[in-house]
């Protein structure tokens, strides 16, 4: 790989490592806290007022789940991101397809939804897609060299 193409992989690496550590802390956050708590706290940009109340168990169980799924997402993200800044062209695309999709679902039901802020929550997708768009044309660009 070029000289640029390193500083790009290690430009993507740490924006990983910046996503990884936001969503792990998210992650407790959200199983640590009371269930409206947590709601709360992922649905910043709504009233916190609104969602104070008692919730069946099973909200909260569900609430759980989803902190420990950002919790375990964001730890992949951070060691894939040691992987690709040391050029690892897989870790590339695990990354991309851990974090990526995630930013996905949480675009299309929470950032159109208009329930979250633009900080820290659309800014972290913006994170990832520019990870993805600074990494994935280099697996592109080096692939044949990697296979041979």
């Amino acid at each position: 790989m070029t000289r640029n193409q390193m500083l790009a992989l290690k430009a993507a690496a740490i924006l990983w490592v910046v996503w990884g550590l936001v969503h792990m802390f998210a992650g407790v956050m959200t199983i640590t806290q009371d269930t409206a708590g947590s709601v709360a706290g992922i649905a910043d940009a709504v009233d916190p007022a609104l969602l104070a109340g008692d919730y069946h168990p099973a909200v909260g169980a569900v609430l759980n789940q989803h902190g420990f799924n950002l919790l375990w997402i964001g730890t992949y993200t951070l060691i894939a991101a040691i992987f690709i800044w040391r050029a690892n062209l897989t870790a590339i695309w695990t990354a991309a397809i851990v974090g990526g999709v995630t930013d996905v679902g949480y675009f299309i039901f929470m950032d159109l939804g208009g329930f979250v802020n633009f900080v820290p929550g659309t800014v972290m997708t913006l994170v990832s897609a520019s990870a993805i768009l600074l990494s994935v044309p280099l697996w592109w660009i080096n692939r044949s060299e990697a296979a041979g």
